[in-house]
């Protein structure tokens, strides 16, 4: 099931331009400082029964989910590299990748589910939050350095791979794909600080 796009992050979508058209950066850097501290909070929170519990909505435990979130941020590192190769190519060639990766949904889940039980042995409770601050801070370097006519360019993306992913995103869309993704795992986590 596809979750509703609501809440402050999604209602503001596409909105968050100045007087001149511009991308709101600073909206967006705020945006992934809020996820990397409120991550960090997560973590602080959760107790020592916490980590193996089952989350609600996911077959993932709470680290599992957890690094699932760290994943998503991990993921844009490499969708930039994407959306600008494909924004410079012809629009059918975005769709037919994309048309190509949708049909290819089924292993992508079994993929994305075992993958992040797997890498949650690597990057797990101890690791996670100092892997997040990397990538985090990875992007806020990228984010100052773009350039402001590439925030319109973007590409098709498979859109049964992620709830969150829509046919066409720019590359202002997918700077702010990992904080929805993140805050909708966040109401999935089941730690008890939190009940």
């Amino acid at each position: 099931m596809r979750p509703v796009h609501t809440g402050p992050h999604w209602a503001h979508h596409r909105e968050m331009t100045d007087e001149h058209g511009k991308v709101d950066r600073d909206d967006i850097a705020a945006d992934l400082e809020r996820a990397r501290i409120e991550f960090q909070r997560l973590l602080a929170a959760a107790g020592p029964d916490d980590w193996g519990r089952p989350t609600s909505g996911t077959r993932w435990t709470n680290e599992q989910l957890l690094f699932h979130m760290v994943f998503g941020y991990m993921v844009v590192q490499r969708l930039l590299v994407l959306v600008r190769i494909f924004s410079r190519l012809p629009d059918p060639l975005s769709r037919a990748f994309a048309n190509v990766l949708d049909a290819a949904t089924k292993p992508f889940h079994l993929i994305n589910y075992y993958g992040s039980c797997a890498a949650a042995m690597v990057y797990n409770r101890r690791r996670m939050g100092a892997k997040l601050d990397r990538v985090i801070a990875s992007l806020q370097r990228k984010l100052a350095r773009e350039n402001d006519a590439d925030f319109t360019r973007g590409m098709h993306y498979p859109t049964h791979w992620d709830p969150f992913f829509e046919d066409f995103m720019t590359l202002e869309d997918v700077y702010r794909y990992p904080g929805r993704h993140f805050d909708f795992h966040a109401h999935q986590l089941t730690l008890t600080a939190r009940q």
